[in-house]
């Protein structure tokens, strides 16, 4: 990776004096931006409240993982730095709290205001984007990605969902010294070197369907499907005991919600004691769920790579991978082969509990930017 545009270092989240092998993996500054994905294992508190100090002058913003990816592959127990330097980029960030109570015009003007303040100062740093970390446990990244959509129009927007491990405990973002659950941090940044964001997924569906037909909307709990409970339902439709399902399960078998020629996942999180389903995404009464199935993570995966090697190499790779796109390739003892590809393309990120893609939230994809040499030309499309 290119020392001169986006940096990234790697550090145990054990490690006594973190930020501090982080800042000197990073190298020197100054930096515009220094996003950090912490391991729930690590001591997070500490870690934020050391950064300020570590880069002086430069937004800080990260979020806790259900796991990490450093450029060397998949990673457990750790935390992952990647720095944005200032001499190719500008950026501001602002921290969204209290998810529960979202004013959609006041974040639309405060977006929008940080857009045009950021063209003013740095209108010589043509690329502009912005990257969305949101609270993976707040059941709020569907409204929340709505409200925005309106103050990013054609500008990027690439995101994910914090989280923790496989616990479904606590989920925490931060922007400078503060840090919160029920939140959000937007990074919005401009800088020189081309970029193509990117949608993969290798979920395809099958011609088995099922309607929701009782629902906690807000709670994202199906209660009923087809008539039936949640957890029984499904389980059959699978061809499983519902006793059976479990984690790997939903990984193994998401779920999809067609919107216009495209399906999308709607995953299940988890079976509460209750045997109703809690998703990970929106969930409606009536919505028509199709059944999907995995096909070669690997081949797929490494297709999607390779793309995003025309017409030129990234410096940088920056993803956010569904926590189910992981658990798929440790069940299906393809940890090792994903975990390498990862490393070959020098991807950095982290396993995700959702993704954001514009005003979209989405599962069991993964989400990304990739960077270029500034001068490259990049066509236009993306997911």
């Amino acid at each position: 990776m290119d020392e001169h545009f986006v940096t990234h270092a790697l550090v145990s989240a054990h490690e006594s004096c973190p930020v501090a092998r982080l800042a000197a993996g990073l190298g020197p500054g100054p930096f515009a931006l220094v996003l950090l994905f912490v391991s729930p294992e690590a001591d997070v508190a500490a870690v934020v409240s050391e950064s300020a100090r570590a880069w002086p002058g430069a937004r800080i913003a990260g979020c806790t993982t259900a796991g990490e990816i450093s450029g060397a592959g998949y990673e457990e127990e750790s935390i992952v730095a990647v720095g944005f330097r200032a001499n190719h980029f500008a950026a501001e960030t602002f921290l969204i709290q209290n998810l529960s109570t979202l004013a959609a015009d006041t974040l639309s003007d405060t977006l929008l205001h940080i857009r045009q303040t950021l063209a003013r100062d740095h209108g010589h740093l043509a690329q502009e984007f912005a990257l969305l970390l949101v609270d993976g446990l707040s059941a709020r990244e569907d409204e929340l990605a709505s409200a925005l959509a309106a103050a990013t129009g054609a500008m990027p927007l690439i995101g994910g969902s914090a989280g923790d491990g496989v616990h479904f405990r606590e989920t925490l973002v931060f922007e400078g010294e503060r840090l919160l659950p029920n939140a959000a941090v937007i990074s919005v940044i401009r800088g020189d070197c081309p970029l193509r964001p990117f949608k993969m997924d290798h979920i395809k569906p099958t011609e088995r369907r099922m309607v929701v037909t009782e629902a906690n909307p807000a709670a994202r709990i199906v209660r009923c499907i087809n008539g039936e409970p949640a957890v029984r339902e499904y389980a059959r439709l699978i061809g499983m005991e519902p006793e059976s399902v479990n984690t790997l399960t939903f990984a193994i078998h998401p779920l999809t919600v067609r919107m216009g020629d495209r399906h999308h996942v709607r995953a299940i999180q988890r079976v509460l004691p209750s045997g109703e389903l809690l998703f990970f995404s929106a969930i409606d009464e009536g919505m028509v769920l199709t059944i999907a199935e995995p096909h070669d993570l690997v081949g797929h995966l490494s297709t999607e790579l390779q793309a995003l090697k025309d017409p030129a190499d990234p410096v940088a790779v920056l993803a956010f991978d569904c926590i189910l796109r992981r658990i798929e390739a440790q069940e299906r003892q393809m940890t090792g082969p994903v975990s390498e590809l990862l490393r070959q393309h020098g991807v950095i990120g982290f396993s995700t509990y959702g993704e954001q893609i514009g005003p979209m939230h989405i599962n069991h994809t993964m989400t990304g930017f990739a960077f270029y040499p500034p001068g490259t030309v990049v066509s236009e499309g993306g997911p």
